[in-house]
């Protein structure tokens, strides 16, 4: 038995079934689960499946850095934390900005400027009073720019590592996203040692193809070994496509982990 808690992305797998089924297998199977947008689910209907909830999306619109966006950003991230409260979710997932449909950022950024780095750090500074009012963490994730999400500011691990350690809030963490880190920065082993007080979440998938464990070039059962050199014990979610059946898929993510 793995001493991660280990979660799969509803959004990823088993695509042929309605969302509420995915969500019901996952759980079937001993899976946490996580999910986006929640504004196009069911909420109740997600309740009722009895699933255990690990992440979902912390924000409807908005972005850190622009003022006249960050209102939005704060005031969805309020409405999250309700939806959060429903669902016993106890981690609320951001980006270095808001993405569209296609995972491409609302307003592209070329270079993040001085100014935007300070309002970052301060609009960080404000989710984790919501955060802490509300018993609840959120997570700044990495991405890459050279594949999924050109254009995105804050995007690297080294860059999401610099806010979440200057807030030094338990209710702002990364969320390491090893997939996105590997095509953007690799050397994983060692950003994890890097990044051990400020790791939120892990989030996994293969390099490349955005696979399960084991379908790429990461070797994944050292990343598990680096994880248990740090007493990482937290969530390890699996935010990849099946290569083929989602269930073997999902086997050899358990295996990855074990």
């Amino acid at each position: 038995m793995s001493d991660f808690t280990l979660s799969v992305c509803a959004e990823m797998v088993f695509l042929d079934l309605p969302f509420i089924e995915r969500v019901r297998r996952i759980h079937q199977l001993g899976f946490g689960v996580e999910i986006w947008d929640w504004t196009q689910k069911d909420i109740e209907a997600l309740v009722q499946t009895g699933a255990r909830f690990t992440s979902m999306t912390g924000y409807i619109s908005g972005n850190l850095h622009d003022e006249d966006a960050i209102g939005q950003l704060l005031d969805s991230a309020q409405e999250s934390l309700q939806v959060a409260q429903r669902l016993n979710c106890p981690v609320l997932n951001l980006h270095g900005t808001g993405l569209d449909h296609r995972g491409l950022p609302v307003r592209p950024v070329a270079t993040a400027s001085g100014a935007m780095w300070l309002q970052a750090y301060q609009t960080l500074q404000s989710l984790a009073v919501l955060g802490e009012r509300a018993g609840r963490v959120f997570t700044l994730e990495n991405l890459n720019t050279a594949v999924d999400h050109p254009g995105t500011p804050f995007a690297r691990a080294e860059e999401t590592l610099a806010l979440v350690s200057a807030v030094d809030s338990p209710f702002v963490k990364m969320n390491l996203d090893l997939y996105h880190a590997q095509i953007g920065e690799g050397n994983l082993c060692e950003l994890i040692r890097r990044s051990a007080a400020h790791i939120g979440e892990i989030q996994v998938a293969d390099v490349p193809g955005r696979c399960e464990p084991g379908s790429g070039e990461i070797n994944y059962p050292a990343i598990a070994r680096t994880l248990r050199e740090i007493n990482y014990q937290g969530v390890v979610a699996l935010e990849g496509w099946a290569s083929g059946d989602p269930e073997p898929a999902l086997q050899a993510f358990r295996a990855a982990f074990a």
